[in-house]
């Protein structure tokens, strides 16, 4: 177990906000397993975690529930999800006993192709935010609270995106703590995990694929690729905007469901 100073020890979620700088710096260095175990201890009240059943989404998964096994697992269904995804978060599912709970739009994807279009055919970054909005955003923000979260864990990695290279392992995100164990691991030591307990990747990514989200707006990796997620988003964008800070004309318009 991580030993940290005492006076950080048994404090509310309302006074470890005065104390993320030390906190982040107590950290630092810590195992993934030992984040876990210290956010279990300190930040007990309101937690959950969300996963996309991604193709390395078994590491967060079975790295939490190992700890905390009840924690409500969030997944939003786009709608869109290739069959592979269903298939493999069924099947993650029921060997890691995960307690699921799975959101979607209002709105369907029928209604929304009718009203907006095909967006993720427009070939343009508000197009693909709408979509996000509509899709991902909403039935996040509707989840959080509905399930009353005040603790946030998830598996963001500092490699993954350059918004990601500058986020902390705990931070303040809108009403919730965000926490992020393993936000300083390398992609041998996602592999290495997944090794050691005999967890597969996401059905995909035998094809080439190294990232998945949507059928439409995901492709397996290519020698011409740059990047990684060149592959999702047609290169436009890298976040989906699920992990991003809403401004406050954002928060208004999902509170009113005007999207």
């Amino acid at each position: 177990m991580l030993q940290l100073n005492p006076d950080l020890s048994d404090r509310s979620t309302k006074s470890i906000a005065m104390d993320l700088e030390v906190v982040n710096d107590r950290l630092a260095d810590a195992k993934a397993t030992e984040i876990v175990e210290w956010t279990a201890a300190n930040l007990a009240d309101g937690l959950v975690m969300s996963t996309s059943f991604g193709i390395q989404s078994a590491v967060m998964l079975h790295l939490v529930t190992r700890i905390i096994p009840d924690i409500p697992v969030v997944w939003i269904d786009t709608g869109y999800l290739p069959a592979e995804t269903y298939i493999f978060a069924d099947e993650l599912t029921q060997r890691l006993e995960l307690n699921l709970k799975v959101y979607q739009s209002p709105i369907s994807p029928a209604r929304m192709e009718a009203l907006y279009g095909k967006l993720w055919e427009q070939n343009d970054v508000e197009s693909f935010n709408k979509y996000d909005r509509i899709r991902k955003v909403e039935p996040m923000q509707r989840a959080l609270k509905e399930l009353g979260a005040k603790v946030w864990l998830a598996g963001l990695r500092k490699n993954q995106t350059n918004y990601r290279k500058n986020l902390q392992v705990i931070s303040k995100q809108g009403e919730q703590y965000k926490v992020l164990p393993i936000l300083n691991w390398s992609s041998k030591e996602v592999y290495k995990y997944l090794q050691t307990y005999d967890l597969p990747y996401h059905p995909l990514f035998d094809k080439g694929y190294v990232t998945v989200g949507d059928w439409h707006s995901s492709r397996p990796l290519t020698p011409d690729d740059d990047d990684e997620r060149d592959t999702r988003f047609k290169g436009l964008k890298e976040e989906c905007g699920l992990h991003l800070p809403l401004t406050p004309g954002e928060a208004k318009s999902l509170d009113s469901s005007t999207l």
